[in-house]
């Protein structure tokens, strides 16, 4: 988006950068993108983000994920992290997966790439 600067049509320029900025809310799950201009020509813009909430499985899911995430990761011991590539649609994403277990809880994590 920052390479729309350099382009010579200003109202194209503008359409691409709403575009752009559309594109970006649906796939980062914003709640509201807005751009300021004072009236010394000074930009902000400012995103906002939606809390997203998943559905919990039941605990003999949530057993069987832990399960399969250690078989497909090959983790073994009780803490580990790896990179983990996986196919969407045409292309792949590699991930950044941790298993923790301690005396009271296990946990996974999916760590996802930043957005670019």
């Amino acid at each position: 988006m920052s390479k729309l600067k350099k382009d010579k049509n200003s109202l194209d320029a503008a359409l691409k950068w709403l575009s752009l900025s559309v594109l970006h809310g649906v796939n980062n799950n914003a709640k509201e993108i807005s751009i300021k201009l004072d009236d010394d020509d000074i930009v902000s813009v400012i995103a906002k983000y939606r809390d997203t909430e998943l559905p919990s499985p039941d605990a003999q899911i949530a057993a069987n994920i832990f399960e399969a995430v250690r078989e497909m990761t090959h983790i073994e011991d009780e803490d580990g992290k790896i990179k983990f590539a996986v196919g969407i649609r045409d292309s792949s994403l590699d991930l950044n997966i941790s298993v923790q277990n301690k005396d009271d809880y296990r946990k996974i994590s999916i760590k996802f790439p930043s957005a670019k």
